[in-house]
């Protein structure tokens, strides 16, 4: 269910981008937390993807993504739900290509909790952007509103949900960065999956924390946000984009 699209280097960082949308749905609360602590500022939860360790035939995140949150096809690209999507773009200048994953991207200032008129979206305390599926209404506005293109819309009824993850027609859904997992102290099952496959080009943890590997990988690299001129400070990070 992965879908490669061609857009220049250029574009992705500079410029609006036409990725792909997906659909989804209405229903029950998003998450469920094992702690009765509640997310804290003091963390904030990110990625960093290096995409030069990843490879344009490999979905192993992708796959990881549909398998834990039972997203199938129904054979129609455009609407097929997908949270995590393999993009190409290519160095007009150069003509070199590069493949790497996008999802939502967990912005510090998400644009699509700003236009949600139920405050169906929001942004966790600790950095995680999610959708309350209880009042959404399926306006679409949030879909409209990410410059990521990274939420969808559920067109199908769906069955055999996840208990961690409930779905439902009508409503809009989108990466929760595996937030049932983080809150168990598990890894995404898009980093655990890519680490399976010996790629390792996604690297997960709490970016305030200086003494984690993801804030010194930050320190030490060149990284990039997507669009970081829109000032939505995503918690996804790119290395060798």
């Amino acid at each position: 269910m992965s879908e490669s699209f061609e857009v220049s280097r250029r574009a992705l960082l500079g410029g609006a981008v036409a990725f792909t949308a997906a659909t989804l749905a209405p229903g029950v609360v998003l998450y469920a937390r094992s702690s009765d602590e509640p997310a804290t500022g003091a963390v904030r939860w990110g990625l960093l993807i290096d995409v030069n360790q990843c490879k344009g035939d490999c979905n192993a995140c992708v796959e990881a993504c549909n398998t834990e949150f039972g997203l199938v096809s129904h054979g129609r690209p455009d609407t097929d739900p997908q949270w995590v999507r393999k993009v190409t773009v290519t160095d007009p200048e150069t003509g070199v290509s590069q493949s790497f994953p996008v999802m939502c991207q967990h912005c510090a200032h998400p644009p699509c909790a700003d236009v949600c008129p139920t405050g169906a979206s929001f942004r966790r305390a600790d950095g995680i952007v999610l959708i309350n599926r209880h009042i959404c209404v399926g306006c679409r506005y949030c879909e409209m509103a990410c410059p990521y293109k990274a939420r969808n819309f559920v067109h199908e009824n769906v069955t055999d949900q996840k208990p961690y993850a409930p779905r439902g027609k009508g409503t809009s859904e989108a990466c929760t960065m595996c937030v049932h997992r983080i809150d168990e102290g598990r890894i995404p099952a898009c980093v655990e999956a890519c680490a399976a496959s010996g790629r390792a080009a996604m690297l997960f943890g709490d970016l305030n924390d200086p003494n984690s590997d993801i804030a010194k990988r930050v320190a030490a690299v060149n990284s990039a946000q997507i669009r970081a001129d829109l000032r939505t400070d995503p918690g996804v990070r790119y290395q060798g984009l």
